[in-house]
């Protein structure tokens, strides 16, 4: 198959590369080599036990596990079945586990080793599923995910699908009420790799089949599915790790010879703190991509230092099947600059404007909500079209719900979340702002900002303050600091000193766990 051959589904990624490249390695997980030609037929054979199953066209299998090279040949094999995969978020408790099960109507559950106990408490919740595959051996049961799919034949089923048919569902983390199951078709998926044959990408976002890149985000997020499928429609070998663990990475780098690497900032953090990354070859690796936040000046250099590769910065979301915006290697200087505030840029074929709450586009500056259009959009939220309509508008634009502005040459600039917004005295304040004024001291280790009751000003700012060990900070040294960066009135009037924020899988903070103890008897969480 050509490089510039038609793409229909996900799936023709894989047969793409089992013809053009058979015997090349696709995938290495714990010791285990699978080529692209094995990779597919696995995935035929997996789409032969659905389709023997009696999956139809459309219906939402279940996965409840730990990261897997046998998770990617499932996704195509569901979709060479035609169906649609639903990996869940192995973090939650079973019964939010359950919802998302019930909500997605999944017939099938591929369920992980480390959550086969679980299934008693589950499978009463379970209203839809009607059979659940062991990935692993479980003692006293022989059948598991291999010895199910290896029971039938790697012919290609070649179900007719079409660009704009579900492929993944992922739900969002649902910090507030029941997450959401947003519906990602194979057109969003395909963007990506066609916008690279559309437009010249930056070097940053080139990839060839000599690409190593290292699967390290969970793959019930996009993070980690979107990054692995990146890896498979280039046809570079993708190293899968079971959970990320920042104390590993290292050890894969060394091993494998990464080129290609996705971290957030807190992890970066970590793995640069470890005595060994200073005798690491990190010459394979050409750019690390990162995340979730902006990286404070102080983490960069030390990364520069020890890295000394190009750095990239991402902004994307799971309505967004991924990346839309990224901050390039020549905008991060080690001294500062303004661009560095940013997100960077709409990449080749993504829109991005900044809406007021009327839909109404605002000009250079002015802060409103980021909204997006491009070829990469989810196509709904599951089941709920009034969330879909607030979401999606009839001509493609998605809002994102975070607030930020643009400058006048197209950079993004993010504040926070909309609904994260401090409405003190009438002011309006953005977490983020002040949270990148209080990093900025040496003897501070991490940072939240959250809004907190006052019988004054309605609300109040308070930071939440992680310090470096043994930092003698006070509450008003913090409290000074910022007064030195930003207006008073953004200004915290109160220091938490905790021990460590609490972020969701894709690093990003859980303001709303902070705020919980502080709006308890509250009608509502905003004064």
């Amino acid at each position: 198959m050509s490089a510039d051959a038609d793409l229909t589904t996900i799936a023709d990624f894989a047969r793409r590369q089992a013809g053009a490249q058979p015997d090349k390695a696709a995938f290495k997980f714990e010791g285990e080599q699978v080529t692209f030609a094995e990779f597919d037929a696995n995935a035929s054979r997996a789409a032969n036990a659905l389709i023997s199953f009696g999956l139809k066209e459309g219906e939402r299998i279940g996965y409840l596990g730990k990261n897997s090279h046998c998770y990617f040949e499932l996704l195509i094999g569901a979709s060479k079945a035609g169906g649609v995969m639903c990996p869940v978020n192995w973090r939650l408790a079973a019964p939010e586990i359950a919802y998302i099960l019930n909500d997605a109507d999944a017939r099938i559950l591929f369920i992980g080793p480390e959550f086969v106990e679980l299934l008693d408490r589950l499978q009463p919740r379970l209203k839809t599923l009607r059979k659940i595959i062991p990935m692993e051996p479980i003692k006293g049961d022989p059948l598991t995910y291999v010895s199910w799919r290896d029971a039938f034949d790697d012919a290609d089923p070649r179900i007719a699908r079409t660009r704009e048919d579900d492929a993944v569902q992922l739900y969002t983390s649902g910090t507030t009420g029941h997450p959401k199951g947003a519906v990602i078709s194979n057109r969003a998926l395909l963007a990506s790799y066609e916008r690279s044959q559309k437009y010249e990408n930056p070097e940053w976002n080139r990839w060839t089949a000599d690409d190593v890149s290292l699967v390290a985000m969970p793959c019930f997020h996009i993070g980690g599915t979107a990054w692995g499928l990146t890896g498979l429609s280039y046809g570079a070998t993708g190293v899968v790790m079971r959970e990320f663990d920042p104390l590993k990475v290292l050890d894969f780098i060394d091993a494998h010879r990464i080129s290609k690497l996705f971290l957030v900032p807190a992890a970066m953090q970590i793995v640069v703190n470890q005595p060994r990354a200073k005798d690491v070859d990190f010459s394979p690796l050409k750019f690390m991509l990162y995340g979730a936040s902006p990286i404070p000046l102080e983490l960069l250099k030390q990364c520069m230092d020890v890295f000394k590769c190009g750095f990239v910065q991402m902004y994307g979301m799971t309505e967004t099947s991924g990346t839309i915006v990224a901050l390039p290697p020549e905008d991060h200087d080690p001294n500062g600059n303004e661009r560095m505030r940013s997100a960077g840029k709409a990449l080749a074929g993504v829109e991005v404007a900044i809406l007021d709450d009327a839909g109404k586009r605002l000009p250079p500056r002015a802060v409103g909500e980021i909204a997006t259009r491009s070829d990469m959009n989810m196509t709904q939220y599951w089941n709920l079209p009034d969330a879909t309509a607030a979401t999606l508008s009839d001509d493609g634009w998605l809002r994102t719900g975070d607030a930020g502005y643009l400058d006048e040459d197209g950079y993004v600039y993010i504040h926070d979340r909309v609904k994260d917004m401090i409405i003190s005295g009438g002011e309006n304040i953005y977490p983020a702002e002040v949270e990148n004024a209080i990093y900025g001291h040496p003897e501070i280790a991490d940072v939240a900002v959250i809004g907190v009751p006052d019988e004054k000003w309605g609300e109040a700012v308070k930071a939440c303050v992680v310090l470096k060990e043994d930092a003698p900070l006070r509450e008003a040294d913090i409290i000074s600091f910022a007064r030195e960066r930003i207006a008073s009135y953004k200004c915290p009037k109160s220091v938490d000193f905790i021990d460590a924020l609490p972020r969701n899988p894709s690093g990003k903070i859980l303001r709303r766990e902070l705020r919980e103890k502080y709006w308890q008897g509250k009608e509502r969480a905003v004064n």
